[in-house]
């Protein structure tokens, strides 16, 4: 099997595709925005915002604006004072106001944030013109009556107090549970963003299905219609489902909004006279059957103009048609990619769903009784999917109902549902009836397969909505439909018309996915067969997206597990085939010797899929030739799932790992009173680390990009310490200062099979590098290669790790990089006699640490590779390794000196010391001004017979045509050049044609290859060691 990567899970989307990249839908955050201006005011007290608005009120204006009045001031929230304020107060002036008013309010803390906010912003900050006033739109009575009767309509249809712990109907979703969360929300919808410290024009609210999205646009409505919602705004609101565009007639936007205010064509066209005042409420957004139009010249600006649907809903999208009205977009995160093309600079809004304190709130009001309440939540959070599943509150609800029915017979819960299919299978069974209620000739059977039918079309299509035409071709009729709709299994989408939908996005995958394990007994094989591309289609990770089928994939792994079949056949009454279980396992199971996928490519929602089915030897058969694993652990519940697979990966060798720094993988509190499951969270980590000690061709650990606390540390350390622990290889890059710890050097002592240690760009604490002193002089310690990469550290600390070095009797490769060993003493220790490889790269080496390490050369028989790369070396700094390398007989076989500020000064001496010094057969001089004279002082010696010169790298050292004729000559005479690097040079056209008809001309010696340069950047290790050649071929980087 290839490479494992898992970033994240499939249980939740990903940020949808776009050149706005939106934010994540995994963040959490009190405030819903990234961009806000002014973030500090949600902060202030109710107290202390009256006094602000008290005496915002003696501030003046900008010039021709009304000044500001109580009325307008004293029913605002914190965010709407934001909004006031870069209104009345444009550009840098809203700063400047907000800072005056809080220090006189001796609020110090809050001016600090005011000026640092303003410092940032300012290059960028726009005020509008000053000389733009916004026309007033006066109503006549009859008009404001009109207006009135909308707003106690919209009250009528939206101000239900919802039961937040019951089944919603068949298309109300719910919203947070936390009021404060809501407030929040709705305050800073509008709110002016940055860079620009503008009000956005377009908002876009993104979310998975059920997170609440319909429900902010009633609650919007709601408050609007009640004069709260941004009051000090003179806007006309409507809210609109893409439905109502969706129509075989071609229609006016003005009749379009005249039907909101009963009838009145008039009235609709006064508010649409005057867009600045028009908040426009899009939803229903993959409901639609319609195109959007992507050719602009078919749009249209009049909004009294007839036309399709689709021309009228993408002039709104794109600002063709009322571009100064305010929009606010409802979109599921896979409508994105199909709507985001239209939008006009859109301000992105993430709606995550129940956090997991809300989840556990909302278990708590669910179950009555504390102890069930904890029983539940226990169970639920030890599923990892399941309880990511219910950060949708309808899928919280759905759960909840199924756990307490499971409780009330007394049931096992883990027994009854092993995953989160299995919770769909009791829930869902409890809603569909049991018998065909119209045809005694037809099966309950039959019905649920052409439910599915029709479900799984959907997906393989990305639909979500089903005409008579689809239901037809699913063999589903009209008495069919009536049932499921009856059921709540289906839901109508717009009652004047035969359009249907799943009731929850989450009912269609689990049906689709429910028709691969249905018996069909009338088929050749008595199942639905999943071809090669179908289950690629599954299983496929596309970038850092979403997988669309994810879902469907989730519960089909589930619904192979043992326990649901069995559960399918006795609730919903069907018999099950698992023919596709072998299909899965045949195409999921990679051969040990293909190429590793791509990074992005389906392994890492497989370790989601083989964690539902739960089937250790299905499990076993896919991951058994995994070589190596890539995870990324963001959330708890990703540890949760690779620390299940990784067991599986019996013949791992390598594995990389991420912990990000959201994620806390210490034992945290369970939201309970009750002791049990309180460490959960440190046995996942625990079970993580066994990997360590149980599967033996596990040789290298890769840490990058983590943070971790202490005790994760410690338990990471322990199991890398342990006596089964087969270890060799072990890197931390750019990790927290706490995971490069005490008992994480230990292992070099403890681990008898830990040769290589690698730490990059991670701050070492001072009794960390004490304790990594005292082990290299360690008898025990074997470590033969050892890197410190931009590793700062106490500078006096430097004499003691290079003396500890040279005690280390194993050590054959040091490497150190942007790290200071010394002060006023030389370098000398770090050559330990039995060295083979040294890079001191950039480690601000003075002249007297030259000289030192030029002595030390003279008695050192072991060295072979030697990189001073990025050290001021100078062409007198060098001198000292010139006399050793001509005078004294030297092992030395690379030698890089890559940007040491060398000239062509030194030239002459590189080429006695090639002359003197044979084994000398690869050299590195790039980026150093060496220039034409220096290069044909070495071309000199590479024409010389008995130049033994391999590899020679002149990568943008300033040299230019002039040369090149020098260059030619050794392209046509010299036999042992492997590799040359001549990229970065100015040679022009003409030294490049003097070149290639060189390499034309040549006769003798190797092919000759022409290559560009791929990259500048090298790693450290690969720049030592020096290009791979061949010795049948030359070759030339250009």
């Amino acid at each position: 099997m290839g490479d494992v990567r898992l970033n994240s899970d499939p249980s939740c989307s990903s940020s949808p595709p776009s050149e706005v990249s939106p934010p994540s839908p995994e963040s959490s955050s009190s405030i819903p925005f990234r961009n806000g201006v002014m973030p500090f005011m949600l902060s202030v007290s109710a107290e202390h915002l009256q006094r602000f608005k008290q005496l915002l009120l003696e501030e003046n204006p900008r010039p021709n604006c009304t000044p500001l009045t109580w009325d307008q001031l004293k029913s605002v929230r914190c965010g709407e004072v934001v909004h006031l304020l870069t209104e009345y107060f444009p550009g840098r002036r809203a700063w400047e106001v907000a800072h005056d008013i809080f220090a006189k309010m001796n609020q110090t803390e809050l001016c600090v944030q005011i000026q640092r906010e303003l410092n940032e912003i300012l290059p960028n900050l726009e005020p509008e013109d000053l000389n733009q006033r916004k026309r007033e739109l006066t109503l006549e009575e009859d008009e404001s009556d009109k207006i009135r009767e909308y707003k106690a309509r919209v009250m009528s249809e939206h101000s239900a107090l919802w039961d937040r712990t019951s089944w919603p109907g068949n298309n109300v979703d719910f919203f947070y549970q936390e009021p404060c969360r809501e407030d929040i929300l709705l305050q800073c919808l509008l709110l002016p963003r940055k860079p620009q410290g503008r009000q956005p024009k377009t908002v876009v609210l993104l979310g998975d299905a059920g997170l609440g999205k319909t429900t902010v646009a009633k609650k919007v409505m709601l408050e609007w219609a009640e004069d709260k919602f941004y009051a000090h705004k003179v806007w006309f609101a409507f809210y609109l489902r893409c439905q109502e565009m969706d129509g075989p007639e071609e229609r006016s936007f003005s009749e379009l909004i005249a039907c909101k205010l009963s009838g009145s064509l008039a009235l609709a066209s006064r508010i649409l006279s005057h867009p600045e005042h028009l908040l426009l409420l899009l939803d229903g957004f993959e409901e639609l059957t319609l195109t959007l139009v992507d050719r602009p010249e078919d749009l249209s600006q009049d909004w009294s103009q007839k036309m399709p649907g689709s021309v009228l809903l993408t002039s709104l999208l794109s600002k063709t048609m009322l571009p100064d009205a305010t929009i606010i977009v409802f979109l599921r995160f896979n409508m994105w990619k199909t709507v985001s093309p239209f939008l006009k600079d859109p301000s992105l809004i993430t709606l995550t769903g129940f956090s997991a304190p809300e989840r556990s709130r909302y278990f708590r009001s669910y179950f009555k009784n504390g102890r069930d309440a904890d029983a539940a939540l226990r169970f639920a959070m030890g599923s990892a999917v399941l309880f990511s599943m219910c950060r949708a509150p309808v899928t919280c609800w759905l759960v909840c109902s199924c756990l307490k029915q499971q409780m009330d017979r007394d049931s096992s819960l883990p027994q009854a549902f092993p995953n989160a299919a299995a919770v769909f299978v009791h829930c869902l069974s409890s809603l569909l009836p049991t018998q065909a209620r119209h045809a005694v000739s037809e099966t309950h059977q039959e019905q649920v397969k052409r439910l599915c039918s029709l479900a799984a079309e959907g997906m393989w299509k990305d639909q979500w909505v089903f005409g008579e035409t689809d239901c037809s071709l699913a063999r589903l009729d009209e008495r069919d439909v009536q049932l499921f709709l009856r059921a709540q299994v289906l839901r109508r989408v717009a009652a004047d018309r035969a359009l249907v939908a799943f009731t929850h996005p989450s009912f269609q995958e689990f049906f689709a996915a429910l028709l691969f394990i249905l018996c069909f007994p009338q088929r050749l094989r008595n199942f639905k067969a999943l071809d090669n591309f179908r289950v690629l289609q599954l299983l496929a990770h596309p970038g850092r997206w979403r997988n669309p089928l994810a879902g469907m994939a989730l519960f089909l792994f589930g619904l192979l597990n043992d326990t649901c079949t069995l559960a399918v056949e006795q609730l919903l009454g069907c018999k099950v085939s698992l023919g596709n279980k072998r299909k899965l396992l045949k195409i999921a199971a990679l051969p040990p010797d293909s190429e590793p996928p791509a990074p992005h490519h389906r392994l890492p929602q497989l370790f989601y899929y083989l964690y539902e089915i739960r089937e250790e030897v299905f499990v076993g058969q896919i991951l058994h030739d995994c070589r190596k694993a890539l995870l990324v652990l963001s959330k708890i519940r990703d540890l949760q799932v690779s620390a299940f697979c990784l067991k599986f990966c019996r013949r791992l060798q390598e594995l990389e790992l991420t912990v990000a720094k959201m994620t806390s993988l210490s034992p945290g509190p369970l939201p309970s009173p009750q002791p049990e499951g309180s460490d959960r969270h440190s046995l996942w980590w625990q079970e993580f680390c066994s990997v360590f000690r149980t599967h033996e061709s596990l040789e290298v650990l890769t840490v990058k990009d983590s943070v971790m606390d202490a005790e994760t540390v410690e338990i990471l350390a322990a199991a890398l310490r342990h006596a089964h622990c087969n270890l060799r290889k072990l890197i931390f890059r750019h990790v927290g200062s706490l995971v490069v710890s005490e008992g994480i050097i230990r292992v070099l002592v403890e681990n008898q099979y830990l040769r290589h240690l690698e730490i990059e760009n991670t701050q070492m604490r001072r009794q960390v590098i004490d304790a990594l002193c005292t082990t290299l002089k360690h008898p025990r310690c074997f470590l033969q290669t050892l890197r410190l990469d931009g590793c700062p550290f106490d500078p006096t600390k430097g004499a003691d790790l290079a003396w500890s070095l040279r005690k280390n009797t194993h050590l054959k490769t040091l490497m150190l990089r942007r790290g200071c060993l010394e002060r006023d003493e030389p370098c000398v220790p770090v050559l330990a006699p039995q060295l083979e490889r040294l890079s001191l790269e950039n480690c601000d080496l003075t002249s007297l640490s030259y000289r030192s390490l030029a002595f030390s050369l003279v008695s050192n028989r072991s060295l072979t590779h030697l990189s001073l790369a990025e050290n001021a070396l100078q062409d007198d700094g060098a001198k000292e390794l010139w006399k050793v390398l001509q005078n004294f007989p030297s092992t030395l076989q690379r030698l890089v000196l890559r940007n040491c500020a060398l000239t062509s000064e030194c030239c002459q001496d590189i080429a006695s010391v090639l002359d003197k010094n044979k084994n000398l057969r690869s050299l590195d001089l790039g980026c150093n001004s060496l220039r034409d004279t220096g290069v044909i002082l070495l071309c000199q010696h590479l024409l010389k017979p008995d130049s033994c010169l391999q590899v020679l790298e002149l990568g943008e050292c300033q040299f230019t045509s002039v040369c090149c004729p020098a260059l030619t000559s050794v392209l046509l005479h010299n036999q042992t050049l492997r590799h040359l690097d001549l990229s970065g040079n100015s040679v022009g056209l003409q030294g490049a044609k003097l070149l290639q008809d060189a390499t034309l001309k040549r006769v003798l010696g190797p092919r000759v290859v022409l290559k560009k340069k791929q990259s500048n950047g090298m790693d450290m290790m690969r720049r030592l060691e020096g290009p791979v050649v061949n010795k049948d071929v030359l070759e030339i980087v250009l």
